[in-house]
């Protein structure tokens, strides 16, 4: 998974703040919001800036600077990740919380968007260091994180042990545990099967739907992934498993191709010795922008935001492109991409697997009462394609694109909970 903001021919990414303010411009316009309403949505609900000191295992003190953002909370508790990456900053970490409003509203999750994380490398750090900058960070945010209120979950950077540093912390402040404090958790502490894949599973569900929807067989199909860590990897195995020949894959290091299909267990295994798919035997070298341009049936960018831009679509050769990534696509890019008929299934619907078994999660840490790991795929294959197939339906008979029509239905449930709700005094 990339660490940084890539560029594509030298042009720098549009902001994603910025990517996403537009597509709710666009949603409102459509929908006939009036000004305050639009405004409203536009803004978050809550923003929470902490310093996050951290005593290293050498004595030395550093301080990095986290971030919590609430964007909505009309349909419920706010819910979203938290990363850690040098790149955070606020206007991304606010960009990511108001599309999770709108995924959750889409898939109709009762939630609202949030989004988090702390300005470091967890890469620098030691196993101790990392535990005591996520205690830290998540100490500096009880009074605003918990079931009833924000319900952090892993994302770039953290994985399920960061989860579980975070529910102990908060569940010592109460003084009693917690469990659906967060999301994302070890099985033995109230995790839910299936949820360490869930976002991969989801995205290689709604992959194949539009595979047949384009009239593509998927075993007779090709596909790039863009990203091998913890939704491209799966994504790329699971693609794999269903028949689709994966010809290219990349993570921070490098890209690896081969046009005849690559053994993606082999390349996992690969990446599990070395860490990267960098020097994996059985694919040739290729630059990652040289990826995100490979003639095939499906893309998947599954890294980070902003990789196809007004400078490299042109370029894009695949027929379909599901976002495993969120807003990997700019505004600019998406036009020339409708224009050439290249399909694009936005990140609200295509990558919501996670958020969806998030609630599954949060939902049996409530009852403290789990369900199977059948079940749990279950009931996501369900949400996933009634959210592929309300979204397809509505953009045929309106005539627009599936961002366009999967934001519009995700902002008009949002603003129909505000209307109900009243404003408040």
């Amino acid at each position: 998974m990339a660490s940084g903001p890539e560029t594509a021919g030298g042009v720098e990414a549009v902001s994603p703040l910025d990517a996403a303010q537009d597509q709710l411009r666009v949603a409102s316009d459509f929908l006939g919001l009036d000004s305050g309403v639009r405004a409203l949505l536009a803004q978050p609900r809550r923003e929470v800036t902490v310093s996050v000191p951290l005593r290293h295992d050498d004595g030395h003190v550093s301080v990095f600077v986290g971030h919590r953002v609430q964007h909505n909370l009309d349909r419920g508790p706010a819910k979203g990740g938290v990363r850690f990456s040098p790149h955070v900053n606020l206007d991304e970490v606010r960009a990511l919380a108001m599309w999770m409003t709108w995924k959750c509203a889409l898939l109709n999750i009762p939630y609202g968007g949030a989004k988090g994380g702390v300005a470091v490398d967890p890469r620098q750090l030691s196993l101790a260091e990392l535990e005591r900058v996520t205690r830290r960070y998540t100490s500096e945010l009880v009074g605003v994180i918990g079931p009833e209120r924000d319900i952090p979950a892993p994302d770039i950077g953290t994985d399920e042990q960061t989860m579980a540093w975070m529910v102990d912390t908060i569940s010592v402040d109460r003084g009693y545990t917690v469990p659906g404090a967060v999301t994302g958790k070890p099985i033995a502490i109230g995790g839910s099967p299936g949820r360490s894949i869930a976002t991969s599973l989801g995205v290689v569900q709604i992959a194949l739907a539009a595979l047949w929807d384009r009239g593509i067989e998927p075993r007779h199909a090709s596909a790039a992934v863009q990203g091998f860590g913890k939704v491209g990897r799966g994504v790329a195995l699971q693609l794999h498993e269903a028949g689709v020949k994966v010809v290219a894959v990349s993570d921070q290091y490098g890209a690896i191709h081969n046009a005849a299909g690559l053994d993606i267990e082999a390349v996992a295994t690969h990446v599990d010795l070395t860490g990267s798919v960098v020097d994996y035997p059985g694919g040739d070298p290729v630059e990652g922008h040289e990826l995100l341009e490979l003639d095939v049936d499906l893309l998947a960018p599954c890294a980070i935001e902003g990789v196809l831009t007004g400078a490299n679509a042109h370029q894009v050769s695949a027929k379909i492109i599901v976002e495993g990534a969120n807003g990997p696509t700019t505004p600019e890019a998406d036009t020339i991409l409708q224009d050439r008929g290249i399909t694009v299934v936005p990140d609200i619907l295509a990558n919501a697997g996670g958020v969806v078994v998030s609630y599954f999660e949060w939902v049996q840490g409530n009852q403290a009462y789990w369900w199977t790991e059948r079940e749990v795929e279950t009931r996501l294959r369900s949400h996933m394609i009634g959210g592929w197939e309300l979204v397809r339906a509505e953009a045929q008979r309106t005539s627009r694109t599936f961002r366009e029509t999967a934001t519009s239905i995700a902002v008009a449930r949002v603003a129909e909970a505000h209307r109900v709700r009243g404003l408040y005094p």
